[in-house]
């Protein structure tokens, strides 16, 4: 079995780093060999955060080179455009298609590119969905990264059951029904 890697991105206190836990805990309850390792940005001012998982028999390094991502799975449209360079030729990407200005373009040294959809298309195999929104119907905002994972874990071998045995095991129990439902919108997208 060859080893799969994906690339998780967003910005600052979106809840990438819950994502991956949540993508990590699953895959190691699988059977799989796993390695994450997270960079941060400037995360706590809204930066960049990204995290790399890699997944397989046998895993020697969590790093993710240029063209080696499988999958992207993006919290934010100019982040998925930002990662572009690291998927493979056949690879995948999973965005949200909220944006969130950095910060220069909230000073106005910049604007915000457009058509990023459009662009990834070109280039990939692409699922674009408003998170944000299917977030808010599951009953909070911060449950983008669950929809997400939803999103995600549908495109696994993995049982959906699995992946809800490892959100009650990893959220906290007053937050668990939102992020139970937040699993099932993001899983049930087609």
């Amino acid at each position: 079995m060859s080893n799969t890697s994906i690339m998780i991105v967003g910005v600052g206190g979106q809840g990438t780093l819950l994502a991956s836990r949540i993508l990590g805990n699953t895959l190691t309850q699988a059977g799989y060999d796993v390695k994450v390792s997270e960079v941060h940005g400037m995360s706590q001012r809204g930066g960049s955060v990204t995290t790399y998982v890699r997944f397989g028999e046998k895993v020697w390094s969590p790093i993710i080179e240029k063209g080696g991502a499988d999958i992207i799975l993006s919290f934010e449209l100019l982040e998925a455009l930002r990662a572009l360079p690291y998927l493979k030729p056949d690879g995948q990407i999973i965005v949200n298609t909220q944006q969130i200005d950095p910060m220069p373009v909230i000073t106005g040294a910049a604007e915000y590119p457009q058509g990023i959809v459009e662009t990834l298309k070109a280039q990939a195999k692409v699922t674009a969905v408003d998170a944000l929104a299917l977030a808010k119907e599951a009953g909070s905002i911060k449950a983008v990264n669950v929809v997400l994972i939803g999103l995600l874990a549908k495109n696994t071998p993995i049982p959906r059951a699995q992946w809800e045995e490892t959100l009650r095991a990893t959220v906290p129990p007053k937050f668990l029904e939102i992020n139970l439902k937040a699993f099932a919108l993001g899983y049930e997208q087609e």
